[in-house]
């Protein structure tokens, strides 16, 4: 058995009973939030610019051929 084994009990209450925890679990979950936000918008724009990036392909394409 490890030296340190015996100490986790005492420090599973300690972590339990203090509330600064909970404090950092807040802050995840708004980053967590915020994350998924920027992901989904940066999403989003993507696809906007490659449907852009698409176009202007396209009419590229189209101008040199004639």
């Amino acid at each position: 058995m490890k030296r340190g084994a015996n100490r986790f009990p005492a420090i599973l209450a300690k972590f339990f009973k203090e509330d600064s925890g909970a404090t950092v679990i807040e802050y995840t979950l708004i980053a967590s939030i915020i994350s998924i936000g920027i992901l989904a918008g940066a999403n989003s724009m993507g696809r906007v610019v490659d449907t852009h990036f698409k176009n202007v392909s396209t009419e590229a394409t189209a101008a040199t051929a004639k």
